[in-house]
């Protein structure tokens, strides 16, 4: 399993149309490629960096070893597997019932608690994410995002340019699918470096 230490990295599969779907993204302090600790067999998803990313692997028999010898290791792992079951679980609800503006939102107030800062005019998204990238997240098209994001900033909820999203009235948009405002970082760190095109 592997350590990312520095950077951004996100996890997608490969859909056989040869669409990319993109399932979350791992942040510096975070482990990827953990299923290797119960079995060896190749999966179908693939990992790739987000902007320059520093990666540190783990060889699954000495994580194993660790988490026989201490349970708050085990614990964290089981944790942080279960954390990820429950976000999974949770999109495809989303894809299953929800219309494209409500994913969308939802989107945006998860991308916003993850990588969320506050600024005078709103929470600005760490993250640096293309219209394509956002369609990839919530299984649309690009075509779909555009408009819902022109309607969401016409509506005075969002402000967005290349690249760069801006929920200028977060409460607003919780509200609309009955959610509660993210909670999110007080002040800026570093931004991720941009990536992917409108």
């Amino acid at each position: 399993m592997f350590l990312l230490t520095s950077g951004l990295v996100k996890v997608c599969h490969l859909t056989p149309e040869g669409k990319e779907s993109i399932l979350a993204f791992v942040e510096p302090g975070e482990f990827f490629g953990e299923l290797a600790i119960f079995n060896g067999e190749a999966r179908d998803e693939y990992v790739e960096a987000v902007g320059q990313s520093t990666v540190v692997m783990i060889p699954a028999g000495e994580m194993n070893r660790l988490m026989n010898e201490c349970s708050d290791v085990t614990m964290g792992i089981t944790k942080m597997i279960g954390l990820r079951r429950q976000s999974i679980e949770r999109r495809l609800k989303n894809l299953l019932f929800m219309s494209n503006r409500e994913r969308i939102v939802h989107l945006l107030l998860d991308l916003a608690q993850q990588f969320g800062w506050e600024a005078e005019d709103g929470i600005h998204l760490r993250v640096k994410l293309s219209h394509q990238n956002l369609a990839s997240l919530i299984g649309s098209t690009r075509e779909s995002v555009t408009v819902i994001l022109n309607q969401l900033k016409a509506e005075g909820t969002i402000e967005n340019g290349r690249r760069r999203i801006v929920l200028t009235h977060p409460a607003r948009l919780a509200h609309s699918v009955h959610r509660q405002p993210p909670c999110y970082a007080r002040t800026n760190t570093q931004l991720v470096p941009a990536w992917g095109t409108r």
